[in-house]
């Protein structure tokens, strides 16, 4: 693909140039240095498109509840380190690959044809969770709207309450001393009385915050479990219609539109989190929340937990976006020469240190929860979807203007999930421009809605009243192991097959000759301690496999066996590409397995002045014969493109 003229090849008798990159589309400008494919307008429209992707609801209710749950500030020991040992070296990595051969994450496994599955994988990956991803953002939305009212709806116990629903908690019964005796009674004894109850011994009646109830009655009306689907909740499919909207708003003329938008979307969060941060310090307990985020309430001895290891490995790799497609897709469209090595340290020390600024809003928020309902910050939540859900909102119906700050809230959240579905979305949409890119020159915009459309009806199971458990069930599976094996093979194939040295090679010829110095912390990672890593967290999380819970609620067998279904069919099509592609090749079974795992015949840069000595060879992509005339005339039998 890209420009191609070769002198000496003749066409109908005559002698001509070869070239493929007369017509444009809106994807690319005559600015572009790849005048077919198009290249991102500027340095900026990359950087925060990258760090919108990277960024995303994760930082504001993952890591936050990862950090509560595994002692406080001491989870930002191990989260550290695995930034270092597995998230940057698979970040830079990818980066490098998309930038390199200018393909996405399917095409690109031109690198090595045997793994081309892994390349599929990602996409339909990507397609799974863009589907519930969306739904998240819909429900943001919902709560966007909800807000514009003098009081919240979630402020009280309004007539959609039950019984247990309470602002406070209820004591039940206790132990007092009556007469020089210890006796238990209920709680309106006791105080009939004038009797104190003993430390330690009250028992509070089972009792649920408003945000509770409201998120679970009014907001999902939420079902008994998978079984029950229900009807669809026309208020959350009007949502979800509406983001899917704006997503495809964002996208119809590519990255020369969503690269615009992520710079109102990547970066206003970030003054949303400065205010909420700023209000949340100055409330009662906000102390005692950050103290327990990062101060002497943090609980060091959680690092001998080998789970808060395992926690911290996973927050990295996830929250990074690795092993997706998407930094492959969004990279791609980089001049060839960008210095990409820089663009992974800044994106991913971007990504992280917004975790944990966001920890800090939260936790001042968390701590005033904790005051308000006079129990320790460590029991004020149960899960992410909870603290984004419940907590917070709870705690935001209780400040002064309490709408004006809610509102803020789920402003932030409905933008960073924006920003990272726009990437999951354009790794789709440069999937296909890669293996039709006539089509999307043509019909880019048909395109782009026809798939945000059939995205939107598949979403549809996410908005019945059994949502939820769909929306955890997919998230439980697809977001899970599939990832985790599509990166271990990723990263071994292109290290131990294609060839570590090889792929540093081809990345000097980009960013320019480093020092064997430079080149060592990378070796080390990627040769050894990035793959070991990834293969323990793997081999951890299929060990300690249990059945998918949404809180309480168990999932039936099926739905169970729906999850596996999932997973199966994102990871089937690695060994299903790897027989097809040994089966049209030639010679022996050994000859075509070794064939395979050599780079395709048209492996290299896009363009033809970036080629130099090393890929003097390559033909343009475009031409898919069996056999390729290349540059120097010479031809090339084409066995496993």
């Amino acid at each position: 693909m890209g420009m191609l003229s070769l002198p000496g090849f003749l066409s109908c008798g005559k002698k001509k140039d070869f070239n493929l990159t007369n017509e444009k589309d809106a994807h690319s400008s005559d600015s572009d240095e790849n005048a077919e494919r198009g290249n991102w307008s500027s340095k900026g429209d990359y950087l925060l498109s990258m760090v919108g992707y990277a960024v995303g609801l994760g930082n504001v209710w993952r890591f936050p509840y990862l950090t509560y749950q595994n002692g406080g500030g001491a989870f930002l020991i191990p989260y550290t380190l695995m930034l270092a040992l597995a998230g940057l070296p698979l970040f830079f990595m990818e980066c490098s690959l998309g930038q390199f051969a200018s393909l996405g994450p399917v095409s690109v496994w031109r690198i090595l044809p045997l793994f081309q599955g892994v390349g599929i994988t990602m996409v339909i990956i990507s397609a799974f969770v863009t589907i519930y991803y969306n739904v998240i953002i819909a429900y943001a939305l919902y709560y966007l709207f909800a807000s514009f009212q003098k009081v919240l709806p979630w402020s009280d116990c309004f007539s959609w309450a039950d019984e247990f629903c309470s602002k406070t908690r209820i004591v039940n019964d206790c132990n007092a001393t009556l007469g020089g005796e210890i006796i238990r009674a209920n709680f309106s004894v006791i105080t009939s009385h004038n009797l104190t109850c003993i430390n330690g011994t009250i028992n509070y009646k089972p009792v649920q915050f408003p945000s509770e109830q409201y998120w679970n009655k009014v907001a999902l009306q939420r079902s008994s479990g998978l079984d029950e689907t229900g009807r669809i909740v026309w208020y959350l499919a009007l949502c979800l219609l509406l983001s899917w909207i704006i997503v495809a708003a964002a996208l119809f003329k590519g990255i020369k539109s969503s690269g615009k938008v992520v710079y109102f979307t990547a970066l206003f969060p970030y003054v949303i989190l400065l205010i909420l941060l700023v209000r949340g310090a100055t409330l009662e307990g906000a102390l005692d929340g950050i103290e327990y985020y990062i101060g002497r309430q943090s609980n060091i001895t959680k690092l001998m937990e080998a789970e808060v290891w395992k926690d911290a490995a996973t927050q990295i790799f996830y929250s990074l976006s690795v092993a997706w497609g998407g930094l492959v897709a969004l990279s791609s469209y980089n001049k060839f020469h960008n210095n990409c090595y820089s663009d992974a340290i800044l994106v991913c020390v971007t990504n992280c240190v917004t975790s944990v600024f966001a920890g800090f809003a939260i936790f001042s928020i968390l701590g005033h929860m904790a005051f308000v309902s006079e129990r320790p910050v460590s029991e004020v939540v149960d899960s992410g979807f909870d603290l984004a859900f419940v907590a917070y909102p709870e705690a935001l119906s209780k400040l002064p203007v309490s709408p004006l700050w809610s509102f803020l809230f789920f402003f932030m959240l409905l933008l960073l999930g924006l920003d990272s579905q726009f990437a999951s979305i354009e790794t789709l949409t440069t999937t296909i421009q890669d293996i039709s890119p006539k089509v999307m020159k043509k019909l880019r915009v048909p395109v782009t809605l026809g798939l945000c459309a059939v995205l939107f009806l598949l979403g549809l199971i996410c908005v019945t009243q059994a949502g939820i458990y769909w929306v955890n069930l997919i998230d439980h599976f697809c977001a899970g192991w599939g990832i985790l094996i599509s990166a271990v093979l990723e990263i071994i194939g292109i290290v131990y097959i294609y060839g570590g040295n090889r792929f540093i090679e081809d990345i000097e010829m980009m960013i320019g000759k480093k020092s064997c110095l430079f080149w060592m912390w990378w070796r080390v990672c990627w040769f050894f301690v990035t793959p070991a890593l990834l293969m323990a967290i793997l081999i951890w999380s299929l060990i300690t496999f249990s059945r998918p819970t949404y809180g309480s609620v168990s999932y039936p067998n099926w739905g169970t066996a729906v999850g596996w279904c999932m997973i199966i069919f994102c990871v089937i099509w690695i060994p299903i590409v790897a027989i097809v592609k040994i089966l049209k090749a030639e010679g022996s079974l050994v000859e075509r397995i070794v064939s395979c795992c050599q780079p395709a015949a048209n492996w290299g840069p896009y363009l033809q002045r970036h080629r130099g000595e090393r890929y003097s060879h390559v033909v343009d992509s475009k031409k898919r014969e069996h056999e390729i005339p290349t540059v120097s005339g010479v031809i090339y039998k084409e066995q496993c493109i």
